[in-house]
């Protein structure tokens, strides 16, 4: 019996022992780095707010970036690889050519935090959720916490940013479709959309809303074609909403009165008594409303698909693999 109780304990152990060095897939955490480097987000932070100071629209493209790198396989920091011999990264994507931006500004990041840090333990996914976050509040929007933990992507896809980020000519149904496929509902859809409160679109993602829809006011269709003609001007902008510089739900104003820039935002509200239209009347009147579920719709985006314990790295480039 006693060589069956040791025997019985040895295997035990073995699979103790053996769990504990599996890949892991832990929950992230808003403390991920209060031990490891505590210096981490005011480092992050101290870089966009210069950022920003020095041109206000990079806010919008930093949240963009967020956006764009978490609905294509998850928030991994793939949108900032490069191409590769092995890969087509999805900078080149319809939806991303000549359009994102801000990857200078994430090299800086990361050459602050891996300086204050004293070593590269902040992922890149990271950087794009602190940075998102940092932007909005620096723009006057809601300062919520950051869930952490997020390590990155060894590869990325053109093909797969193409399939899954929603373009500007999508209709209600496609957009709503989109956000279901990553797990977000109707609310995180309107809520999330209110990202376009700041930053300029370029004249080629709403040519076609401004010349060919009917649900929008002719003098501010007529203004909008003013620096976006029929042909050419592809990369003229035009700011998203009336105070481009400053978070708030303007946005939402906008659409009541058919004044939304892109196609795809003024089909969050047609006038038909939908839970879509509710959803924006609630926010152009309240905007602490607005606020809160904004916040709790960029935490959930946020967890779509991280890669955590040991998969994936963290990468010492942002824009290579290790």
């Amino acid at each position: 019996m006693a060589a069956l109780r040791s025997f019985l304990i040895i295997i035990c152990f073995v699979v103790v022992a053996a769990t504990s060095m599996m890949p892991t897939s832990a929950k992230l955490s808003s403390g991920f780095y209060n031990k490891v480097c505590p210096q981490a987000l005011p480092a992050i932070r101290k870089v966009v707010k210069r950022a920003i100071s020095h041109e206000p629209r990079i806010g919008a493209s930093l949240l963009r970036l967020h956006f764009h790198d978490c609905f294509v396989n998850g928030c991994d920091g793939s949108v900032l690889l490069d191409d590769t011999a092995n890969f087509i990264g999805e900078k080149t994507a319809f939806p991303n050519l000549n359009s994102i931006r801000g990857f200078n500004v994430i090299d800086d990041i990361k050459k602050a935090v891996d300086k204050a840090c004293y070593k590269s333990v902040v992922s890149c996914a990271d950087i794009l959720a602190v940075a998102a976050r940092d932007s909005v509040s620096i723009l006057g929007g809601p300062d919520y916490e950051v869930q952490l933990g997020r390590r990155d992507a060894r590869n990325a896809s053109v093909n797969d940013a193409n399939r899954n980020l929603p373009p500007p000519f999508f209709s209600f149904s496609q957009l709503l479709s989109n956000f279901q496929a990553h797990g977000l509902n109707l609310k995180d859809l309107v809520v999330l959309s209110a990202a376009h409160t700041i930053g300029l679109a370029r004249c080629t993602s709403f040519r076609a809303r401004i010349y060919n829809d009917t649900n929008i006011d002719p003098k501010f269709a007529a203004s909008a074609k003013y620096n976006c003609p029929t042909t050419g001007g592809d990369n003229n902008t035009r700011p998203l909403d009336s105070t481009t510089r400053r978070f708030d739900n303007v946005y939402f104003k906008a659409l009541l009165q058919q004044k939304g820039l892109l196609h795809s935002d003024q089909e969050l509200y047609k006038n038909n008594g939908t839970d879509s239209d509710k959803l924006v009347l609630k926010y152009s009147r309240n905007s602490e409303s607005f606020a809160k579920d904004f916040a709790d719709s960029m935490i959930k985006m946020g967890n779509i698909k991280p890669l955590t314990g040991n998969n994936g790295e963290v990468r010492l480039n942002c824009r290579k693999i290790n």
